[in-house]
C-alpha cells in the first residue's frame, strides 16, 4: 500500500510495535529462577534465557494477532524460528556496541521532539501529556521506561540510516536491471509429463533390495508413545475466577472511551509522484498530467479502478485499483487525511498535494464510530478483570504446579484434584508429532522422550509450551524405534523407483526432442499451449529457473526453442515466438525514478546484510549449545 505516514514513520513503527508486545527487557516476571542462565553473549554481554523466552513469546503474539484464527502455534515451535529470534537479539546488541563505539549519542532534544510528533499522542494536532501517559498507562508501560526504549531505537537508526540513506544506483545499471525486469518474451510450453512412462517402469529386485539397504533410516519407525498429560493456563484458571457486577460496572464506566470504535474510512487514490525538489518546469508537466487524468476520472468515476492501474505511480495500491482499506485518523499525512475527513461517500476529490506527489482521491466508504453500551462489552470485560486478578498470581499457580508434578513424580492424579485440571490421553506420539499442537513443543517433547521418562514413566517438569500455558506429561505405553523388514516396504520402494524411472525418462525424451527442434526437425511433433507473454515481473508461474533459461536463450531467429526441468516433474519444452523490448524513453522518467528508488531499496538491503555480516565477525558472539 502507498505509504502516507508521516516522516516520523519508522519511530512511529517502533512506538506502536513496543506499545502493543509484552515487555521485552522490563516486563512481567518470568515464572522461571533467573537463575537459569543464558542463551549467548555478545562481547562478555549476556542475553539471559529469560529476555531469550520473552522475545519468543512476543514472537508469537505478533504471529497471534497477523494470522488470528489460523494460527497454530506448532509452526512457530522450530528450531528455525527459535534460532531466527536469538539471532534478532544478537543483531540487536552488536547493533548497540557498534553505534556506542561510533560515538553515536541521542540528545534529549532530539528524543522529546520525536515523542511529540507522535500522531497516536496528540489532541488536535498538538502534544497531549495526558494521552500520552494515558496510552503508556493503558499498555502497562511507565514514561520512563518508554522513553529509554524509543532513545535506543533512534540511536540504531542513526547507525543504519547511514547504510539505508546514502545508496546509490548509477544510471546504467537501473536501467540495465529495469530492462531485463521488463523485457518479455512470447512463448508456448509442452510438458513431458513423468506419468505417461510410468506403466512401463519395471524395478529389477536388485535394484530394490539395494534401495533398502541404502535407506535404511527411511524405513525405521520412530520410538512411540502415548502419554497422559495435564495443561495449566492462564485462560483455563481464569475462568474459575469470579468477579462481581459492580466491579464490571465501575470497570465499565471509568473506561468508556477505551470501547469507542472511531470512525474508519475507505478510499482509493491516484498518485501522480513529483519529487520535491524538481525545477518548476517538470513540476508544471506533472501537474499537468495529474489534471488530466482527473479530467478523465470525473468524465467516468466508475473507471477509477482501471485508471489508477493504468495511471498510479503507487505500486502498492495500483494493482488493486488506487484501493487503500480502511484507516482511521492519525495514519495518513495531514493534507491527505483532512481531505478525506472532509468528503462524502463516492466522492472526487480535486488534486490534493502531499510530499509524494498529487493526489487523486475517492472516498468508497465510511465506518461511523460506535459506543457500545456495557451489554455490548460485558463479556469482554468479565474476562479482562478475571484474567488480571490470575495474573498476579498465576506465577506462584505455575511455580506450585511445577514444584507438585516433581514431587508427586510417579502420578498426576494429585495434581489434577489440586488445580482441579483433568488427565488427557494422548494418542501415539514421536519426538517430531505436530499434533496435537500444545504437545508439539520441542522441549516437552524432549522431556516424554527423555532416558528418565521413559524406564521410570515419571512425570516430565512443568514446561511452558505456549505463553502462560504449562503442560506436564508422563508416558503409559511406549514403544522403541523398530526397523521395518523388506517385505512390509516393498511396494513402497517398487512404486518410489518407477516414479524415479519415469521422471528420468521423461527429462531424456524432453532433451532429445529439445535437440531435434533446435536442428530445425520434428515441429509437428508437438502440441503446444497457447502463446503468452512473460518476463520476470510477470512471470505466470514459471520458476525461477525456467525464467534464467528463457532469458538466457539466444534469439537472433524465431522460433527459437529451449526448455528446462519443470520442479514439478518431467522436462518443459518451451517455444520462444518473439521479444518485446519495453519502452524506456525519457518520456517514461516518473516510473524510472519509482523504479530506481526500488532498486536503491534492494541495494540498501544488500548493504545492511553484509554489514551485519561483517560486525558479527569483528565480536565476540557465543551461543550456548542448549539454548534451544
Amino acid at each position: 500500500m502507498f505509504d502516507l505516514v508521516n516522516r516520523k514513520k519508522r519511530v512511529v513503527q517502533v512506538i506502536l510495535g513496543l506499545a502493543v508486545l509484552p515487555f521485552l527487557f522490563w516486563g512481567v516476571e518470568s515464572y522461571r529462577d533467573g537463575s537459569e542462565g543464558f542463551v549467548a553473549t555478545v562481547e562478555g554481554e549476556e542475553i539471559s534465557r529469560r529476555e531469550y523466552e520473552q522475545a519468543l513469546r512476543d514472537h508469537h503474539e505478533r504471529m497471534r494477532a497477523m494470522l488470528g484464527a489460523n494460527f497454530d502455534s506448532a509452526m512457530l515451535d522450530t528450531f528455525e524460528v527459535k534460532n531466527s529470534v536469538l539471532e534478532r537479539l544478537i543483531q540487536q546488541r552488536l547493533l548497540q556496541h557498534e553505534a556506542m563505539n561510533n560515538g553515536f549519542t541521542v540528545l534529549d532534544s532530539q528524543l522529546v521532539k520525536t515523542i511529540r510528533e507522535v500522531p497516536a499522542f496528540q489532541r488536535d494536532n498538538k502534544f497531549s501529556k495526558q494521552q500520552y501517559e494515558d496510552l503508556l498507562r493503558a499498555q502497562g508501560l511507565t514514561p520512563v521506561i518508554f522513553e529509554s526504549r524509543v532513545r535506543q531505537e533512534l540511536l540504531l537508526q542513526q547507525l543504519l540510516d547511514g547504510y539505508s540513506e546514502i545508496v546509490f544506483a548509477p544510471k546504467t545499471v537501473v536501467e540495465k536491471v529495469r530492462y531485463l525486469s521488463e523485457v518479455q518474451r512470447e512463448i508456448s510450453q509442452s510438458r513431458i509429463a513423468p506419468e505417461q512412462f510410468l506403466p512401463a517402469m519395471t524395478p529389477e529386485d536388485t535394484e530394490v533390495d539395494n534401495y533398502y539397504e541404502q535407506h535404511q533410516a527411511d524405513f525405521t519407525l520412530p520410538e512411540r508413545a502415548k502419554i497422559e498429560y495435564l495443561v495449566l493456563s492462564l485462560d483455563a484458571v481464569a475462568k474459575n475466577e469470579t468477579v462481581s457486577e459492580d466491579a464490571i460496572y465501575n470497570f465499565f464506566q471509568e473506561h468508556q472511551e477505551e470501547f469507542i470504535q472511531p470512525e474508519e474510512r475507505k478510499a482509493s487514490h491516484i498518485l501522480i509522484s513529483v519529487a520535491a525538489d524538481v525545477p518548476d518546469d517538470e513540476r508544471q508537466a506533472v501537474i499537468a498530467k495529474a489534471e488530466k487524468v482527473l479530467e478523465q476520472v470525473k468524465q467516468d468515476p466508475d473507471q477509477f479502478a482501471e485508471i489508477a492501474k493504468e495511471h498510479s505511480d503507487d505500486p502498492g495500491s495500483a494493482t488493486q485499483g488506487g484501493d487503500l482499506g480502511y484507516f482511521g485518523r492519525g495514519v495518513m499525512v495531514k493534507s491527505f487525511e483532512d481531505k478525506i475527513f472532509s468528503m462524502q461517500p463516492n466522492e472526487i476529490s480535486d488534486l490534493v498535494e502531499t510530499d509524494f506527489g498529487f493526489h487523486i482521491i475517492k472516498l468508497t466508504d465510511i465506518k461511523q464510530e460506535i459506543r457500545p453500551s456495557l451489554a455490548d462489552v460485558r463479556e469482554q470485560i468479565e474476562k479482562k478483570l478475571k484474567l488480571e486478578a490470575v495474573s498476579n498470581v498465576f506465577g506462584e499457580i505455575a511455580e506450585d504446579f511445577s514444584n507438585m508434578v516433581y514431587e508427586q513424580g510417579e502420578s498426576l492424579q494429585l495434581a489434577a484434584e489440586k488445580f482441579e485440571l483433568t488427565i488427557q490421553q494422548s494418542d501415539w506420539i514421536t519426538r517430531n508429532s505436530a499434533q496435537p499442537s500444545i504437545l508439539s513443543n520441542e522441549r516437552l517433547l524432549s522431556a516424554v522422550f527423555s532416558e528418565d521418562s521413559v524406564a521410570n514413566h515419571r512425570n516430565t517438569e512443568a514446561i511452558e509450551v505456549q505463553p502462560d500455558t504449562f503442560v506436564a506429561a508422563r508416558i503409559v505405553e511406549y514403544k522403541p524405534a523398530t526397523k521395518q523388514s523388506l517385505e512390509l516396504v516393498k511396494d513402497q520402494i517398487v512404486e518410489k523407483l518407477k516414479k524415479q524411472m519415469a521422471e528420468k525418462k521423461a527429462i531424456e525424451e524432453g532433451q532429445a526432442m529439445l535437440a531435434r527442434l533446435q536442428r530445425g526437425e520434428g515441429q509437428g511433433d508437438v502440441t503446444w499451449t497457447e502463446p503468452q507473454l512473460i518476463s520476470y515481473m510477470q512471470s505466470r508461474g514459471l520458476d525461477v529457473e525456467t525464467m534464467r533459461v528463457i532469458s538466457r536463450t539466444e534469439t537472433r531467429d524465431f522460433p527459437a526453442y529451449t526448455g528446462a526441468i519443470d520442479p514439478k516433474g518431467g522436462f518443459n519444452l518451451i517455444r520462444i515466438s518473439k521479444v518485446v523490448v519495453p519502452d524506456l524513453e525519457e518520456k517514461d522518467k516518473d516510473k524510472s525514478e519509482i523504479f530506481t528508488k526500488q532498486l536503491q531499496q534492494m541495494i540498501a538491503q544488500e548493504e545492511m546484510a553484509s554489514y551485519l555480516t561483517a560486525i558479527r565477525k569483528r565480536y565476540d558472539v557465543k551461543i550456548k549449545q542448549d539454548s534451544f
